[in-house]
């Protein structure tokens, strides 16, 4: 890595969790790097951690102290920073990085400065099984009507294309070669406009459901053996595939949720009661929270849950694995995010598709 690359991985000491998320976006190596005022390095910062600071509830104003203080609460016994010296063969920082589960690795002088960044994927093939991906593409987009009453919610025009097509075109930026649409509602005019989906630099299976089968239900018709990526069709969004597939790899889990930071104030004022006594009330509070953003990757034992045709939706699939002690993890959202339900959604995705 050139000298004016690592400098774009470079935060200061008294920088917040947004600096290094820009850092982050901005370069190649998927990670930031926290330094002294005489530049030597004091930590690292990655997209996992940004996220895992979400989850904490931790703004992206928190000061990234903060944030490599809770990397040594977590990691213990790591050594923080992880390192090695400039010079160190490529043998030994495989086996450093797969010892630490990390995918890089600062390089540094004797100073502790860092010369280049080793990067696992260059060193080996780190290719897990290859992601493919499910899109329910099959509703009536009722609250859409009247402009679904002949176009299927997911083929509404979002700039120059529908927003089905921006889906795909996302999916295979992440490498997703493979997808099944599961339709219902005019699946003529899907399959019309992808036909088996050369054209769009993937390879599409539809999925045929004669009754809705819910937002679960077509996984027990998906034949698949590895992990699979499911989301809902009227999502606009720009979230990092890439990312969340690494997240449910790190955090061993069998489905990862992605999830968005919500708030609402409470119109009311709440009172708190205990045996039917009051014990206190909150005047309008703020409730926040994360909510469900439309978004699965699962693990290949979870499509067992699933019988073919059984009428099944996403809350009641993860209710299935949380009984049966099964690894369910979140993963939040620090990207753009629309669900394009009511029409007003829609005609902010159109204001919003240009900046995208």
């Amino acid at each position: 890595m050139s000298p004016a690359e690592l400098e774009l991985l470079h935060v200061g000491v008294d920088a917040t969790a947004r600096d290094a998320m820009t850092a982050i976006d901005g370069n190649r190596g998927g990670i930031a790097l926290v330094v002294d005022y005489a530049g030597r390095l004091v930590g690292t910062v990655t997209d996992g951690d940004i996220r895992r600071a979400m989850l904490a509830d931790l703004s992206l104003e928190t000061p990234v102290a903060t944030i490599l203080e809770r990397q040594r609460e977590l990691h213990e016994p790591r050594p923080m920073p992880l390192t090695a010296p400039i010079g160190t063969p490529p043998a030994e920082l495989v086996a450093l990085m797969r010892s630490y589960d990390v995918r890089q690795i600062p390089l540094v002088d004797e100073d502790g400065r860092v010369q280049d960044l080793a990067l696992l994927h260059e060193l080996v093939d780190v290719e897990g099984p290859p992601l493919r991906a499910v899109v329910m593409a099959g509703g009536f987009g009722t609250r859409l009507a009247p402009l679904t009453e002949d176009t299927p919610k997911p083929m509404l025009p979002v700039g120059d294309r529908p927003l089905l097509e921006r889906i795909i075109e996302q999916l295979r930026e992440a490498g997703i070669r493979h997808v099944n649409l599961t339709t219902h509602y005019r699946a003529d005019v899907i399959a019309a406009h992808f036909g088996d989906g050369r054209e769009h630099g993937v390879e599409i299976e539809y999925v045929p459901e004669e009754r809705p089968l819910g937002t679960a239900g077509a996984l027990g018709l998906v034949d698949a053996d590895g992990p699979i990526l499911v989301m809902n069709g009227d999502i606009l969004t720009r979230l990092d595939f890439r990312a969340m597939h690494r997240f449910h790899d790190e955090h061993g889990a069998e489905m990862t949720v992605a999830v968005r930071p919500y708030e609402a104030r409470v119109p009311y004022g709440l009172v708190e009661l205990e045996d039917g006594r009051v014990t206190g009330i909150s005047e309008k509070p703020l409730v926040r929270g994360f909510a469900n953003a439309g978004i699965y990757l699962i693990g290949p034992g979870v499509r067992g849950l699933v019988e073919p045709g059984e009428r099944l939706d996403m809350p009641q699939l993860i209710d299935r694995l949380v009984e049966a002690g099964r690894r369910v993890v979140g993963f939040p959202l620090r990207e753009y995010w629309l669900d394009v339900g009511r029409l007003d959604d829609y005609e902010r995705a159109l204001a919003d598709v240009e900046g995208l």
